[in-house]
């Protein structure tokens, strides 16, 4: 119990995260990823899906790991900077400039959150806000979305698959839709493999008047061919884990 626990990432020992697995996690330059799901604002990745960091993304979701959601949200809050230079820096981009930053995490499951006895995508997003509003970005977690009917679990289907499952699922909370106006939505989540579940997300916000500018995860899935389910073979990444967006 005094001890740390091993690297989450490649087990060393006496260590949460070492420094080498925190760099590939953290240390990269954000980059922008191309799901295959229509309607998306640009999305951006801290890193790639793989190695140690899918075993640190796994091990804070599933393993209850929680004290990895500050490196995680490290990570988000840099896609995050990067997805806002990009939404600035576009033709139109001005809404961009101004008005608080809201990160809206994709919701997860409500049975998948009673087993794990936490939202680890909320968790990630309110360290995310934390590492911004440091680096002087007026940012805050606004969980704005619930499911708004049951879905299928997403486990094996592809990128067609995915958009139908969840087409219609998300809602905005009651009362969600007056915090929008004027504020510069960036919808988060932990991964991106074919966009699906993001693209539903923009969606509702659209819906209830919200204006997504961008989104940003902590690691993306190379994109997969559309209507192949997401294996990450011939990406250098691993495969997914199963989706946690059915009830």
């Amino acid at each position: 119990m005094l001890l740390p626990a091993d690297c989450a990432g490649c087990g060393r020992r006496r260590t949460v995260l070492c420094g080498e697995c925190r760099g590939r996690l953290c240390g990269g330059r954000p980059r922008r990823v191309r799901p295959v799901a229509a309607g998306l604002p640009a999305v951006f990745a801290a890193a790639d899906y793989g190695g140690a960091v899918r075993a640190v993304i796994l091990a804070h979701k599933e393993r209850g790991a929680l004290s990895l959601a500050v490196p995680l949200g490290g990570a988000l809050a840099g896609a995050v900077r990067a997805a806002l230079d990009a939404a600035r820096a576009a033709p139109g981009g001005g809404g961009a400039a101004a008005g608080p930053v809201l990160l809206v995490p994709v919701p997860s499951a409500g049975r998948a959150t009673a087993r794990r006895g936490h939202d680890p995508v909320r968790r990630v997003a309110r360290a995310a806000v934390r590492s911004l509003r440091r680096g002087g970005v007026p940012a805050r977690s606004a969980p704005l979305l619930r499911q708004g009917r049951p879905v299928a679990d997403q486990g094996g289907l592809g990128a067609a698959g995915r958009a139908a499952n969840l087409a219609g699922a998300l809602r905005v909370v009651p009362g969600g839709e007056a915090v929008l106006p004027g504020a510069v939505v960036v919808v988060v989540d932990d991964l991106v493999t074919t966009g699906a579940s993001l693209a539903e997300a923009v969606r509702a916000l659209r819906a209830a008047g919200g204006r997504p500018v961008a989104a940003a995860v902590v690691a993306g899935v190379r994109s997969p061919a559309a209507g192949a389910p997401p294996s990450g073979r011939g990406t250098g990444v691993e495969p997914a884990g199963p989706d946690d967006r059915s009830p």
